[in-house]
């Protein structure tokens, strides 16, 4: 007989058929599931995108139909807004100059706020006490809008009144602090996630060279965490620029065109409220203005976006 080679692997046993069924029929059910799961998730995904493509297109439709009506032009450029009275005009300034000046005074309030928040809770809080205080800080985020706008026509208002002289009952200041508060949570806990985030060789290698903590905190670690605080800033007057009833009790509804903080103004998510609860006609040039103003809030929103996505990919690549 010949000797087997010592080089051929030794003979497996056959594997029984029940065995090799059972082998597939696994095979099968994974691939089955998995084909499953990545079908949800797909779904998933193209929900959130299709209701942006829908929104985008109801925007769109009533838009056209409003501008065949009134020229775009005198919609961007004009200064008076009295859609709802004789005669009328469309010039939305008054609005987004509103919008605008609600926007600037929330972000003097919150960017400080929230950044300095950030910094003491990533650099110089103790663990306990942070554990304790950021759960607190973030409970501002779920407190309703309609309340910070009571609370800022009932406290806010009466006191910057006996400091502020010639401040309106109905005013952009008052309008604009409760916001910023009301967005403070947002830049606080992303940019302290952000800050959390830096590996913590970069502070050893900076107390080695003899840093302190703040300068470690101001000159290594936030400049290493900036892409996210510049992140939950554009987040934050984003809200800011899209709130609604705060603003709508605090500052009124008087499309005013002015940089004082201490007039009443109206913004564009104050005038869509306003049109959406009266009883203006479906199809009137009153009922599509709504639409036309919710198309320039969102190019606005989407506008800063795209400049906050350029700003951090010109930094990375500077300091790549």
């Amino acid at each position: 007989m010949t000797e087997p080679s010592v080089l051929e692997a030794p003979s497996r046993p056959p594997r029984p058929a029940d065995a090799r069924g059972r082998g597939l029929r696994g095979a099968r059910a994974r691939t089955v599931k998995e084909t499953a799961i990545g079908g949800i998730l797909f779904s998933a995904g193209a929900v959130s995108i299709l209701t942006t493509v829908g929104i985008i297109a109801v925007l769109m439709w009533e838009s056209v139909a409003f501008f065949r009506r009134v020229s775009i032009v005198e919609f961007l450029t004009g200064t008076t807004w009295t859609p709802l009275f004789v005669p009328q005009h469309f010039g939305v300034l008054p609005l987004l100059g509103g919008s605008v000046l609600v926007a600037v005074v929330a972000a003097l309030i919150a960017i400080p706020l929230g950044l300095g928040s950030a910094i003491y809770l990533s650099e110089f809080a103790p663990y306990r006490l942070r554990a304790w205080l950021k759960p607190v800080l973030e409970i501002l985020a779920g407190v309703p809008s309609v309340v910070y706008g009571y609370f800022a026509l009932t406290f806010v208002t009466p006191i910057l009144q006996a400091f502020v002289p010639g401040l309106d009952m109905f005013n952009a200041l008052s309008a604009g602090i409760v916001v910023g508060i009301m967005v403070v949570p947002l830049i606080a806990s992303l940019s302290e996630d952000a800050m959390n985030a830096v590996p913590s060789e970069l502070r050893y290698g900076a107390y080695a060279l003899g840093s302190t903590k703040f300068e470690v905190a101001t000159k290594v670690v936030t400049p290493a965490a900036l892409s996210g605080i510049v992140a939950s800033f554009i987040l934050a007057i984003s809200r800011a620029i899209g709130e609604t009833m705060a603003v709508v009790l605090a500052a009124g509804m008087t499309p005013n065109l002015t940089l004082d903080v201490r007039e009443s103004v109206q913004t564009l998510t104050a005038y869509i409220v306003q049109v959406s609860l009266g009883d203006t006609p479906f199809g009137s040039i009153e009922y599509q203005s709504i639409f036309a103003v919710g198309l320039l809030l969102f190019t606005v929103t989407l506008v800063m976006n795209i400049f906050g996505l350029w700003f951090l990919r010109r930094y990375r690549e500077e300091y790549a």
